[in-house]
C-alpha cells in the first residue's frame, strides 16, 4: 500500500534540527520526499547539534526520500538557486513549509527590547522576508501544476506579548503572509495557511528548561513534539477540502484535534484559552 504522501514533493525550510527537522521526517514518514534547507552542513556550524545531511538521513530512515540542500535563506539568489534546482530535478513543488528563522540566543531573556541586542531585529529578515523570498520562488512551481501548499509556521506570538516585538511582528507577518498568498493563489488550487505550534521539544527548548527547572516544570510533558506539525501538515495536503481553509491562520493542536491525530499517543492541548486565538482575514479585497 503506498504512502499517503508518496510521490508527494516537499520543501522544509530551516530543517537542520528543531521544529523543521521535525516536520521534515513526518513528512518523509508519509512517505515524502523532502528538500532540507539550512547552512549547518557538519556539527559544530550551529551552537546546538544536527545538521541538514543528518536530517535528509533520518528522512529517508522514516520512509520518504530525504534531500540536503545547502541554502542561506538571508541570500536571495541562493534560494532562487534552490528553486530552480528542484524544478530541473522533479518538474514541481507541492508542499513548501517556511519554517526558516532567526532565533537570537537573548530572545527569552526578560526586559524591553532596548536593552536586547538589536540583532533581534534580524528575524524580520530570515523569519519573514526569507518566507516571502521562498514562496515567490515556490508559488509559480505550484500554479503551473494547479496543486500545492504553502505552511508558515507561527506561535501565539503572533496575539499574546511573547519574546518581544521583533518576534511578535514575525509571525504577524507570516500569518498575513498566508492571508494574502491564499487570494493570490487561489485561482490556482494552491492553498496557504499559518500554523500556530505550541511549545515544542527541542534541543534549545531543553536547553531552557534545563537551565531554569523549577519555572518550567510539566512545561515538557506537554510540549509537542517537533514531528506533530509535520504530521498536520500532511493530513491537510490530503484534505479534500484544504482550499476551504486557505488564508486561515490555524492551531496546529486544534487541526490535529479535527483530523483525528494524536503525538506519540498524546493529545496537545490548544493553549488558546490561555493566550489567546488567532485573527482572521476580513473577506474584503482591495485590488
Amino acid at each position: 500500500m503506498a504512502s499517503p504522501l508518496n510521490s508527494v514533493i516537499a520543501v522544509v525550510t530551516g530543517a537542520s534540527r528543531g521544529a523543521g527537522k521535525g516536520i521534515a521526517i513526518a513528512l518523509g514518514a508519509q512517505g515524502a520526499t523532502v528538500y532540507v534547507t539550512g547552512r549547518s552542513l557538519k556539527e559544530g556550524d550551529a551552537e546546538l547539534p544536527g545538521t541538514i545531511g543528518a536530517t535528509a538521513e533520518a528522512v529517508t530512515r522514516a520512509g520518504g526520500r530525504g534531500i540536503a540542500a545547502a541554502c542561506d535563506h538571508r541570500d536571495d539568489s541562493q534560494v532562487k538557486e534552490l528553486f530552480g534546482r528542484i524544478a530541473k530535478e522533479q518538474g514541481r513543488v507541492d508542499i513548501l513549509v517556511n519554517n526558516a528563522t532567526f532565533l537570537h540566543d537573548e530572545l527569552i531573556e526578560k526586559g524591553p527590547f532596548w536593552k536586547k541586542s538589536l540583532q533581534l531585529v534580524d528575524i524580520l529578515d530570515v523569519g519573514l522576508r526569507s518566507a516571502y523570498v521562498a514562496s515567490y520562488y515556490a508559488a509559480p512551481l505550484m500554479a503551473k501544476h494547479k496543486n500545492g501548499l504553502i505552511a508558515f509556521t507561527s506561535s501565539f506570538g503572533a496575539s499574546c506579548y511573547m519574546h518581544g516585538p521583533a518576534y511578535g511582528a514575525q509571525k504577524v507577518g507570516v500569518d498575513k503572509f498566508a492571508k494574502d498568498m491564499a487570494v493570490d493563489l487561489r485561482a490556482d488550487n494552491v492553498a496557504a495557511v499559518s500554523i500556530w505550534m505550541g511549545m515544542l521539544r527541542t534541543d534549545r527548548t531543553r536547553r531552557v528548561m534545563d537551565s531554569e527547572p523549577q519555572k518550567y516544570a510539566g512545561f515538557w510533558e506537554i510540549a509537542e513534539s517537533p514531528e506533530f506539525t509535520g504530521h498536520v501538515i500532511g493530513a491537510l495536503y490530503r484534505d479534500a477540502r484544504r482550499a476551504e481553509k486557505s488564508g486561515q491562520v490555524l492551531i496546529g493542536a486544534e487541526l490535529a484535534a479535527e483530523y483525528g491525530l494524536s503525538d506519540e499517543g498524546r493529545t496537545p492541548p490548544s493553549h488558546r484559552p490561555m493566550l489567546g486565538g488567532p485573527t482572521q482575514a476580513h473577506p474584503a479585497i482591495v485590488e
